[in-house]
């Protein structure tokens, strides 16, 4: 209940201010993903990537209008299940859940932890490489992953991350 408060609260909010105000709440929310991705990267890396697109995508119109008419679920993982995390778009929303939904459009698994952080930490995530070193095994559409990595790198751009 408090969360969906929240969403509405934020929705109202994103009306009446500016781009640049928002981009900036956007910046405060997502410091934890900025500290996880310039310092130490911690399992909770991927959570905090989705929380942090999930801000981004409710509060930042520009953000949204690259997901206009998008329609996917995905799963980033770790081979033996202990990191999980899932984001699911649809009808103009985003949703983030902490374990692996069932039945994703895009399911990407990666072979270690540390395959999780090279590819999160990267400045230009190339999932092909990943796949080329063996680190990463994907189920479904790639071009779903393109998306996500597309989705990534211009949110860290957008907060002003190296």
């Amino acid at each position: 209940m408090v969360a969906w408060i929240r969403r509405l609260f934020w929705k109202v909010t994103a009306l009446f201010r500016p781009e640049s105000w928002l981009l900036k709440k956007v910046r405060q929310e997502a410091r934890a993903l900025k500290d996880e991705l310039e310092g130490t990267l911690t399992d909770k890396g991927v959570e905090l990537l989705f929380y942090a697109m999930d801000v981004a995508f409710l509060l930042l119109a520009s953000y949204r209008r690259n997901l206009q008419g998008f329609t996917g679920s995905y799963v980033l993982r770790t081979a033996d299940n202990k990191v999980a995390a899932s984001a699911l778009f649809a009808n103009q929303k985003m949703s983030v859940r902490r374990e692996a939904i069932p039945s994703p459009t895009v399911t990407i698994t990666f072979k270690t932890a540390q395959a999780l952080r090279r590819f999160l930490s990267s400045k230009e995530p190339d999932i092909l490489d990943s796949l080329l070193t063996n680190d990463v095994e994907v189920e479904g559409n790639m071009n779903y992953v393109y998306k996500f990595c597309f989705m990534a790198r211009d949110l860290t751009r957008r907060l002003g991350i190296s």
